[in-house]
């Protein structure tokens, strides 16, 4: 795995034409394998046989992985992502009593006029300059961010310095005294902001992650309160950045597909949807384990070995999606069929935090091409800087006109 990223496409259709699981080799010379196709990664996400818990990884329980390896946080962390059976069930039940639909669906005109604000803010930025702006780091990345910190009752003057230090996290091309502090300095934050809390409950998802317990009165632990809203934040807002930067990259580049939305044929969910198959925001997200051997599709994956699941490869999966799986199409009839992507996960850890990530990607797109409905993208897509990271998928800026004439007059 290329340590320092970049578009997964041309490398996944490669490797996906040799087979459905392909070895690895993960920064730090670590042995692991990807699970790439579509039906081949459907059954490995729901399989009995797989755990999350890093105690069945071999190579890191037999002390061969050190502590500042980019990775390990992936593995270690206490919390849902890494927890098995019972003990993920309690976890997920704890979460998602604090994390209900009722609550998310009760962010929506916040969700709606944070991005409001955020155009104002966005069109203020480009008739100040030459008519050009950042469309990720003034939108796509302060929406979902604001969301969160807003669900988790986390100070505004947090956020800048949260979106960095979970990108430190996510990134695969960093060194082990970088990564060890993103991670020591993100934990001290969140313990800090704990605490805050634990001492004047408020209303928000850390509050009540603090107080939840399940039906046995059990509750969260110091470290996995801190290992789930370490997750909160990176999967809170790391997806759905990388989500609506792509969706818009998409529709600038498929002026076709985006006259059929704007035109009522086809429907802004649709565009989340078929964003989320054809460029997942997450292309590997690192880890799952065998607890046996496995054979999946015909290859076998040794007992104890860590398997990236490679989203943005299943989705172009020309077995699943058919030959035109390449193409970005916003009426693709798979979207609600067997082939349906799986870019939010399957089975027993599938994203807790989808609805949110949906909504907001969807008004989002939709305020911004009502408001802006000739914005373009001012680079051509293949010559954009690619995040750093095999596990994020996306770009690193996204400099867009928001109009046509914005750059003559003054803009």
């Amino acid at each position: 795995m290329d340590p320092a990223g970049g578009c997964p496409h041309a490398d996944n259709a490669r490797l996906l034409a040799r087979g459905a699981v392909a070895s690895v080799v993960l920064p730090g010379e670590v042995p692991g394998m990807a699970v790439l196709g579509h039906e081949a990664l459907k059954e490995f996400l729901a399989h009995p046989d797989v755990a999350k818990d890093a105690r069945h990884f071999t190579a890191l329980t037999g002390g061969r992985i050190p502590d500042g390896w980019p990775l390990r946080t992936f593995a270690t962390v206490q919390g849902m992502t890494t927890a098995d059976d019972a003990d993920h069930r309690r976890l997920r039940t704890l979460v998602s009593s604090a994390f209900t639909p009722r609550r998310v669906e009760a962010l929506r005109p916040r969700i709606e006029s944070l991005a409001a604000d955020l155009l104002d803010r966005l069109e203020a930025a480009a008739a100040a300059g030459d008519g050009t702006v950042d469309l990720r780091a003034r939108f796509a990345m302060p929406l979902p961010m604001g969301v969160i910190c807003e669900l988790l009752g986390m100070d505004e003057r947090h956020q800048d310095r949260l979106h960095h230090l979970s990108n430190q996290i996510v990134a695969t091309d960093i060194g082990p005294a970088e990564a060890m502090a993103a991670n020591r300095e993100l934990v001290e934050l969140l313990s800090a902001v704990a605490a805050g809390r634990a001492e004047q409950p408020g209303d928000d998802l850390t509050s009540a992650l603090i107080t939840a317990r399940d039906g046995g009165g059990d509750r969260l632990g110091p470290h996995e309160l801190i290992g789930t809203l370490l997750l909160v934040i990176i999967a809170g807002h790391e997806t759905t950045l990388n989500l609506v930067t792509n969706a818009v990259r998409a529709l600038c580049t498929h002026r076709d597909q985006l006259d059929l939305v704007t035109t009522g044929r086809a429907a802004w969910a649709d565009v989340v949807e078929e964003t989320l198959r054809w460029d997942s925001p997450v292309s590997y997200f690192p880890f799952r384990y065998p607890t046996r051997d496995l054979t999946l599709d015909g290859t076998v994956i040794p007992k104890g070995t860590p398997v990236l699941a490679g989203y943005s490869a299943a989705g172009r999966d020309t077995s699943a999606h058919g030959p035109d799986a390449d193409r970005f199409d916003v009426t693709r009839p798979s979207r609600t069929s067997a082939a349906r992507h799986l870019s939010l996960g399957h089975g027993p850890h599938y994203c807790l935090g989808a609805p949110l990530a949906r909504m907001e990607a969807t008004i989002a797109l939709e305020q911004l091409f009502r408001r802006f409905p000739e914005l373009d993208v001012i680079v051509p897509d293949g010559e954009l800087v690619r995040h750093a990271s095999f596990v994020g998928n996306s770009v690193r800026t996204l400099p867009v006109r928001l109009r046509p004439d914005a750059g003559s007059a003054g803009g």
